[in-house]
């Protein structure tokens, strides 16, 4: 079980990822774009850097959604390797069942 603060921290950064994903792609585009004048690719770096640095999607952690595990956790369930298997041998994930 994960400590509370710190799933309460990426549900934080969920939130600022969200707010500011516009912005930052609009900044990314620009900067990107091979037209741009060299002043206003400067500034839009500069725009990108002042943004919160939680807002970027890179510092998101997948953390399993029922206890806030944050290794091994299987993307298509939100759960860690461990309670995947746990509600998996119970029947609890409609249409999974054991390998062998």
């Amino acid at each position: 079980m994960a400590r509370r603060g710190l799933t309460e921290r990426e549900k934080r950064r969920a939130r600022l990822v969200a707010r500011y994903a516009e912005r930052r792609t609009a900044l990314k585009q620009l900067i990107v774009a091979p037209l741009t004048e060299p002043a206003e690719r400067a500034d839009a770096v500069r725009r990108l850097a002042a943004l919160p640095r939680d807002a970027s999607p890179v510092r998101r952690r997948n953390r399993d959604s029922v206890d806030g595990r944050p290794r091994g956790v299987l993307r298509g369930f939100g759960l860690s390797r461990i309670r995947f298997r746990e509600m998996a041998l119970r029947g609890e994930l409609p249409g999974v069942r054991k390998g062998s």
